[in-house]
């Protein structure tokens, strides 16, 4: 791996003195800041049904343990759409590959609008999960392209961000939509939102750094000389059963099965949390929803910015993703034992907020690892395996949450408190010390 230059003049920030017209200083950050722009779309639109829950379940006669099995025809596609979604990118582009993803939960999230019953928002929610699982591995695999390696972690924050802002943003404009058109108005209205989104990512992106005609030569040369020479090549992807051969990749694999279901625990059940422990209506539950996931987006930034400064004083990276994954957990593990017992709303939402503050410390350097450990077309199928797997245990989590919580939330946090150590062990044990050793023959 080529040393990044560490020199200030190296920044894109200042000016080339001869700068081309057409070109775009920054580009990098546009399209970043696109993709964190589909993320917030992306969680709108799922985080709709979560909100309107209560709404829907009185006009339709849906139960808790109903909503559990949307839930989960949601996941099951979703977990099948990783791995699909990552390999359909390494093999699309970035590009195209946004387009196909954004298009089809658009439309999903729209068809919501149309459900009579339980058959109806099965099927609609299995095409929205199928759609928005390719947001993560081509967001992985994009900033594997756009970024030199010691700022792919503050990328992967502002991602990450994008995450939790729509997430703040969701609960509060749901309720408010919800109000005035009711579920199904919504659901129409926060289709259309994908949609145009399609419009300046296809005018943006046009190519990758190695040939965006947009891009400056400062630029091109500070993000190709600061990541692997491969990473944007032509080079082939790694069969998936040698990827499964490295430990490396298990750490990224058995990490995110342990810690991905904290964060769905509370993007699926916090407004049935709040509706069931407090008896918060719809109105309420806007008012107080979007709180904790303010937490989440300092995480989000900070865990992004804390690695790249410990990377610039000189650390190893995969050392200093280790130190932020384990501050991570340091954070998430006591705020959710205390959230089992909290006395009031505004407490619960104080220690959800310091714990998902915490995942996303840890869950913005972990998504980063497939980066780290691989390069080219292997880093978004390891990152959709890596999402597979996420899945299936937020499967497991969803299945056990209304069996769990008949009586108390207590175990619901109970078990999310023991997920932190394991997840944070995975990657402590099985990352090793650097990228695994991959010989041209293994590239099949």
């Amino acid at each position: 791996m080529k040393n990044v230059p560490s020199t200030e003049s190296t920044t894109v920030s200042q000016a080339p003195p001869n700068e081309k017209k057409g070109e775009v200083q920054g580009l990098r950050w546009w399209i970043i800041g696109l993709i964190g722009i589909a993320t917030i779309i992306n969680y709108i639109d799922r985080n709709a049904l979560a909100v309107m829950w209560p709404g829907i379940a009185n006009d339709l006669q849906l139960d808790k343990e109903q909503y559990a099995l949307v839930v989960s025809f949601f996941m099951v596609a979703y977990g099948i759409s990783q791995s699909v979604s990552g390999r359909l990118y390494d093999r699309v582009g970035t590009r195209l590959g946004f387009v196909l993803s954004i298009t089809l939960w658009s439309i999903a999230a729209a068809l919501h609008a149309v459900a009579r019953g339980l058959g109806s928002f099965s099927l609609f929610r299995a095409l929205l999960g199928l759609g928005e699982a390719g947001n993560w591995p081509g967001a992985t695999k994009s900033n594997a392209e756009w970024f030199p390696v010691r700022e792919r972690a503050f990328a992967q924050g502002l991602f990450g961000a994008g995450a939790s802002l729509g997430a703040v943003i969701s609960a509060p404009l749901i309720a408010y939509f919800y109000e005035s058109m009711g579920w199904r108005g919504t659901f129409l209205l926060i289709g259309a939102l994908g949609l145009l989104w399609v419009i300046p990512w296809w005018l943006i992106n046009k190519a990758t750094p190695d040939k965006h005609p947009w891009l400056s030569e400062a630029e091109r040369t500070y993000i190709l000389d600061g990541q692997p020479p491969v990473a944007v090549s032509t080079e082939g992807a790694i069969s998936v059963k040698k990827l499964l051969s490295f430990k490396e990749s298990w750490a990224v694999i058995l990490s995110r099965f342990c810690l991905d279901p904290i964060w769905w625990l509370f993007i699926s059940w916090l407004p049935i949390y709040l509706h069931d422990e407090f008896g918060f209506d719809i109105k309420q539950i806007g008012a107080f929803a979007w709180f904790p996931y303010v937490g989440a987006a300092i995480g989000s930034l900070g865990g992004g910015w804390l690695v790249g400064v410990l990377i610039r004083k000189g650390w190893p990276v995969l050392k200093a993703r280790k130190f932020c994954i384990g501050l991570g957990g340091i954070f998430m593990l006591p705020a959710l034992i205390a959230s089992a017992f909290v006395g009031s709303p505004e407490e619960a939402m104080l220690s959800i907020f310091v714990a998902l503050m915490g995942f996303q410390i840890a869950i913005g350097n972990i998504q980063t690892l497939p980066s780290d450990f691989f390069s080219g077309k292997s880093v978004g199928t390891l990152a959709g395996i890596g999402g597979t797997s996420a899945v299936l245990g937020v499967l497991i989590t969803t299945w056990l949450v209304p069996v769990m919580t008949t009586e108390s939330y207590i175990p619901f946090f109970g078990m999310a408190a023991l997920l932190v150590p394991l997840g944070i062990f995975a990657v402590f044990f099985l990352s090793g010390s650097g990228k695994p050793k991959v010989t041209p023959t293994e590239n099949m």
